[in-house]
């Protein structure tokens, strides 16, 4: 299953191909337009980060803080 984010992260990228499959979408008599391919994008920047980010604190490769070296 993943985290929240990881989730997330599928949901918009299944967006992003939906959208470049075509941007709207006729239903009967009704068309719609999907969302806006930039916004989807930025937002699976953002996602990128922050699921990297769990993965990294989870595998225990980082962390939000690191020990300063004063020793010179």
């Amino acid at each position: 299953m993943g985290t929240i984010n990881e989730q997330r992260l599928q949901r918009y990228l299944d967006a992003e191909a939906k959208i470049l499959s075509g941007q709207s979408v006729r239903l009967g008599d009704r068309q719609l337009q999907r969302a806006d391919l930039s916004e989807v994008r930025a937002e699976i920047s953002r996602l990128q980060v922050i699921v990297n980010q769990e993965q990294a604190t989870a595998s225990g490769r980082g962390g939000r803080f690191s020990q300063a070296d004063f020793s010179r």
